[in-house]
């Protein structure tokens, strides 16, 4: 599965004024909910897991935020996205004793476990794209990231 395929211009804000990250989760949920990707468990659940289990990463240009819960808060398979006007801040994935400021959220929702670890690479590759990276930040509306991920989804499949 691509990785272009989980992404729909309506899940996804650019631009966002957000104070903190549960700002960024309320907007994001949201989205989904009222789009029908997630259940109303899904709001709770992404917040309390963040908690034990946080989601920011360091990167090189923009940093980024990942975060994600169990499958059994998802209806159906998305990765809302939220490009942010001033960063917010998250606790490092790899360090949660480290405040990382975040410039960019994608909130994946998944509804099968299995499906979870080739997404996240797929993911992993956009987001170690600075020049990508780059072009979301840019853009000021869902149409222009979702158009610039579907050409992008490619290479991040390594062409399949």
């Amino acid at each position: 599965m691509k990785i272009s395929e989980f992404f729909n211009k309506e899940l996804i804000v650019t631009n966002l004024d957000a104070k903190c990250k549960e700002d960024v989760f309320d907007v994001l949920y949201k989205k989904l909910y009222e789009n029908g990707f997630v259940k109303e468990s899904y709001l709770e659940a992404i917040k309390k897991r963040e908690k034990n289990f946080p989601t920011g990463l360091q990167l090189n240009r923009y940093n980024v935020a990942i975060p994600h819960t169990d499958p059994e808060h998802v209806v159906k398979p998305a990765i809302a996205v939220a490009t942010l006007k001033n960063p917010v801040i998250f606790k490092n994935m790899a360090n949660p004793l480290e405040d990382v400021e975040v410039n960019i959220i994608f909130m994946i929702a998944l509804n099968e476990s299995h499906s979870q670890v080739e997404m996240l690479q797929q993911l992993i590759q956009l987001i170690q794209n600075d020049s990508l990276i780059d072009e979301i930040i840019r853009e000021d509306g869902g149409d222009g990231i979702e158009k610039i991920i579907k050409q992008n989804s490619q290479k991040l499949t390594g062409g399949k």
